[in-house]
């Protein structure tokens, strides 16, 4: 299958109106994996890394139209590849996006993560019986944020600052400023949110990825418990690789275990990096049969 500057070229060849031979070039790979799994594909692309500017392009309640479309007509009993390529998004969406995508194709979901599939993103592949990754393939921590800010860190550092003023009282006025910062329905919020995701993810896992085991509740705690470890992951945007999320007790399976898969799956992938560097869309949600919705940036007016 082609690499990335092969891909660049088949689409120089077409000498056709303005970006159709992107449309042309992706749809053909999409349908050769499809030929090659026998099972539904829908690709759910975000442009964050080419314009990461655009709030829009994370996972949102709108992508659910986008959803709607790549599934209607599709052969549930196929069952469903969910490509994942997204910064995250959302909670209440993604939470929203899973309970309809289990309502169509059941437990019968693999999540394949050719580069990315950050936050809410790994929120979705954990809700999946098993996640494909490649070598340079990556999850992240699922640690809520609001306001930009790390709830579980709110929440760490209010505690701390309380054990000190209980300690120290005449740190008080070193301490003022963080504690009014925080506002009882702000803690609230951040409390709300953890427990949210926590159980959100843990039912996931319980349910589908670990449903015949016997330890799967046991299981499933232990993973959201890594994948939540804000001491431990430093930093919402970690990269989490595929060894790593082994170790952590995620049903993977590695990309490079079948070279044909690979192949046609990097150059998909590599079809929509292609149309984020090329063409004004942002986000494109699609089934390999070319059903589609892109999201396109409107440039501004000088």
């Amino acid at each position: 299958m082609p690499n990335w500057n092969e891909v660049l070229k088949e689409l120089q060849d077409y000498r056709i109106k303005a970006n159709s031979s992107l449309d042309i070039v992706r749809r053909k790979y999409l349908s050769k994996l499809h030929q090659h799994t026998k099972r539904n594909i829908i690709a759910y692309y975000s442009g964050f890394l080419s314009k990461p500017n655009i709030i829009q392009s994370s996972i949102n309640d709108e992508d659910k139209n986008g959803f709607m479309s790549a599934i209607h007509r599709l052969d549930k009993t196929k069952g469903l590849d969910l490509i994942l390529h997204t910064q995250g998004g959302n909670l209440a969406a993604t939470e929203s996006i899973v309970d309809y995508l289990r309502r169509m194709f059941g437990k019968n979901i693999r999540a394949i993560v050719p580069q990315i599939a950050m936050s809410a993103g790994t929120m979705i592949a954990c809700s999946c019986r098993e996640i494909v990754m490649a070598k340079h393939s990556n999850l992240g921590p699922i640690d809520p944020q609001l306001r930009d800010i790390p709830a579980i860190g709110v929440i760490k550092e209010f505690q701390k600052v309380c054990r000190e003023i209980k300690t120290h009282p005449e740190r008080i006025p070193i301490w003022q400023t963080i504690i009014n910062k925080y506002h009882p329905t702000f803690l609230s919020q951040c409390n709300n949110a953890i427990k949210w995701s926590k159980e959100f993810v843990e039912q996931q896992l319980e349910t589908v990825m670990f449903g015949t085991r016997k330890d799967a509740k046991k299981l499933a705690k232990e993973v959201v418990k890594k994948l939540t470890d804000y001491s431990g992951n430093k930093a919402h945007d970690r990269h989490i690789h595929i060894d790593e999320c082994k170790d952590i007790g995620l049903k993977i399976t590695s990309l490079e275990d079948d070279k044909k898969f690979q192949d046609l799956v990097l150059t998909v992938h590599h079809c929509y990096m292609h149309v984020f560097q090329n063409a004004p869309a942002y986000k494109v949600i699609e089934n390999h049969l070319g059903v589609a919705l892109f999201k396109h940036s409107v440039p501004k007016k000088k």
